[in-house]
């Protein structure tokens, strides 16, 4: 890791999130975990409570997308106790803490603590004009996912369909539509069983699979691992050439990701 040679009132948060993305790139875990503690560790050091903030909201998704449910929930704590302490908690940025610990209480199954947490984060969010549409759509579907576990199939519906609602005004938010009419269809499929759904699933899937094939759209990392992670769902519906191809990409993606290739 490298080391600190100047003194600096702040970590370089902007350069710190490149790293993580160039590790997520390569699915590097491990030199995910390494670099955000590493930069915790000079966050303490040099007392940026916002560089702090930052850095535990990162390690919170990376242990949610490891499974690493103890590390976890320890960072969702002490980033929230963060939020609260130094006043950030009526924030945008707070109101991302509270997003980003309903999520991975969600990935951990825990998801009553989740829909508190998001339900906070929208309280928050409806206070702040400058919340962007892509944060609210984000938060949307998550809180969807949320309720489709509590079987709260049409709160779960509302919520995925102001996703796409907002999605749609966000130039770069096509995957994250795409992901949305998938889980929407979950919702509809969950409520009505099948065949009774068909109807209103196929038109969906038939959106979303339009979505990941756009050509507009930057094949790179992120694109690969949201490719396959929904995959499968085109599996379940059936779509299964649609399905084979999302994961022939990711797996051409991360190959040449692999082999030093930069994918942007």
């Amino acid at each position: 890791m490298e080391s600190v040679h100047v003194e600096r009132s702040s970590v370089p948060q902007n350069r710190i999130r490149a790293k993580v993305d160039e590790y997520m790139s390569r699915r590097d875990y491990p030199g995910v975990e390494r670099l955000l503690l590493y930069w915790l560790d000079e966050a303490e050091k040099v007392h940026d409570v916002r560089g702090k903030l930052m850095i535990l909201s990162e390690l919170v998704g990376h242990y949610r997308k490891t499974g690493e449910k103890d590390k976890g929930a320890g960072r969702i704590e002490e980033a929230l106790a963060l939020t609260e302490s130094e006043g950030y908690a009526r924030s945008v940025s707070g109101a991302i803490t509270y997003i980003n610990a309903g999520t991975a209480y969600n990935a951990f199954e825990e998801n009553e603590k989740a829909l508190g947490r998001f339900e906070k984060a929208n309280d928050i969010l409806l206070s702040c004009q400058e919340a962007e549409a892509m944060l609210l759509a984000g938060l949307h579907n998550n809180m969807g996912l949320t309720y489709l576990e509590l079987a709260g199939y049409e709160e779960a519906a509302s919520a995925f369909l102001t996703s796409i609602s907002l999605l749609k005004e966000v130039p770069d938010g096509k995957l994250e539509q795409a992901v949305s009419f998938l889980n929407l269809a979950d919702a509809y499929s969950r409520a009505l069983g099948m065949p009774q759904a068909e109807e209103k699933i196929f038109p969906l899937l038939d959106s979303a699979e339009r979505l990941f094939m756009d050509p507009d759209i930057p094949r790179n990392g992120y694109y690969a691992y949201v490719s396959s992670q929904s995959a499968p769902t085109f599996d379940y519906y059936g779509y299964f050439f649609t399905a084979e191809q999302l994961r022939q990409q990711a797996k051409e993606i991360y190959e040449r990701i692999g082999n030093g290739e930069k994918v942007f």
